[in-house]
């Protein structure tokens, strides 16, 4: 596990803010570390990288323990929290040079992370002058100067547009498929982290009500049939009568549990020897937002 916590707890004053947190992310992985706002998940980044001290539990990163071995431990990560610290006034490729000296890292990496970030083009632009998307990379490539093995991002598509989201999410499934590396990122896009993430936290008021891979996660929710139709209120009363399970009803759609190919038949035949206008049916697997909302609701 590259970070492991056990019993990992926060508070601000009275308020407790992160609850017996026991995170295991493995290397290699991205892991979508998810929750509303307010949930915990900056708490948990700032504990990680020890800018607040650690109150109750324990951190290990790289199997070390971050308040006995601090330095070689923060010298292998990477981190952008929420917007990078760039400086408009320099150009993108001032920026990485300026960060090099600080760092003592060989020039070489300037134009190797422009490279890998995809900025080459725009290295001599003011970072001003950048988009949103391009700034996000900038960071992304600032976080990269020192070739971590660990890179932690906290809400790094914040305010993106369609264009900046896949951008960054095309980049972070290089790094770890191309460059070895391990990527921890919070999110409250869902949508989002379901496409690249292959493991899985969910928090909520401090307390972590899920951990495991995306396919463990998605094993967790039952499938349904998506019914389209043309009276959703009608068409689930039918189904109602005839023993079907409603599960939810929307205006265009109506979702019962699947069990088998010929229930979806069954259901189809039913609707359309009734008279209903049946536009799509089909099989439906829950997707990581309902599944979030199942979860945080029973907890």
């Amino acid at each position: 596990m590259v970070i492991r916590t056990e019993g990992l707890s926060f508070n601000f004053g009275n308020q407790q803010v992160v609850k017996n947190l026991s995170l295991n992310v493995p290397e290699g992985s991205i892991y979508g570390f998810l929750g509303p706002n307010g949930a915990g998940k900056t708490t948990t980044i700032k504990l990680l990288l020890n800018l607040l001290k650690i109150q109750h539990g324990s951190i290990h990163i790289f199997e070390q323990d971050i308040q006995t071995n601090r330095i070689s431990i923060l010298s292998q990560i990477g981190s952008l929290i929420e917007q990078p610290a760039i400086y408009h006034h320099l150009t993108g490729k001032e920026n990485l040079i300026n960060r090099a000296l600080l760092l003592q890292v060989p020039m070489n990496r300037v134009d190797e992370m422009l490279a890998l970030v995809q900025l080459t083009a725009a290295a001599s632009k003011k970072a001003g002058q950048y988009s949103l998307g391009m700034k996000q990379r900038l960071g992304i490539a600032l976080a990269l100067l020192a070739d971590p093995k660990l890179l932690i991002l906290d809400e790094p598509t914040n305010g993106l547009d369609p264009n900046g989201i896949i951008e960054v999410r095309e980049l972070l499934i290089k790094l770890v498929n191309q460059h070895n590396k391990t990527v921890f990122i919070s999110s409250h896009l869902l949508a989002e982290v379901e496409r690249m993430a292959t493991h899985v936290g969910i928090i909520n008021y401090g307390e972590l009500l899920f951990q495991g891979s995306i396919t463990e996660l998605q094993a967790l929710s039952q499938p349904m049939i998506c019914i389209e139709t043309n009276n959703t209120v009608d068409a689930a009363n039918l189904l109602k009568r005839n023993s079907f399970n409603v599960i939810d009803v929307t205006d265009n759609y109506v979702y019962v549990p699947y069990t088998n190919k010929q229930q979806t038949a069954d259901v189809n035949a039913l609707l359309h020897n009734s008279g209903h206008a049946i536009y799509s049916i089909g099989k439906q697997q829950k997707d990581l937002e309902r599944l979030f909302l199942d979860i945080t609701q029973k907890a």
